[in-house]
């Protein structure tokens, strides 16, 4: 008996042989070099942009973190804390 997987690979190779040679062929061509054509002009990125911007953003999250912390940690070794001189200044 043949596994669901085997009969579904056979399926898909005997469509693809069938489509190799056939105008459905000529067309997923041209719908995909017009879907390409399209995305082109869209504002968009990669998966592997996005990837690194992300990266970069989780970085740049943790050292302003760390960055606040010592902020903090010097304002209390001044003894004013963040309310000291800054909010004496009125807009």
């Amino acid at each position: 008996m043949k596994q669901p997987n085997d009969v579904f690979n056979d399926f898909q190779a005997k469509m693809s042989e069938l489509l190799k040679n056939s105008p459905a062929k000529d067309i997923e061509r041209n719908m995909k070099a017009m879907l390409s054509q399209g995305f082109s002009k869209l504002d968009l990125v990669t998966r592997e942009e996005f990837d690194t911007q992300t990266q970069v953003l989780v970085r740049t999250r943790a050292r302003l973190e760390e960055l606040e912390q010592r902020v903090a940690k010097l304002e209390a070794k001044l003894g004013g804390g963040p309310a000291s001189s800054s909010s004496t200044v009125q807009d």
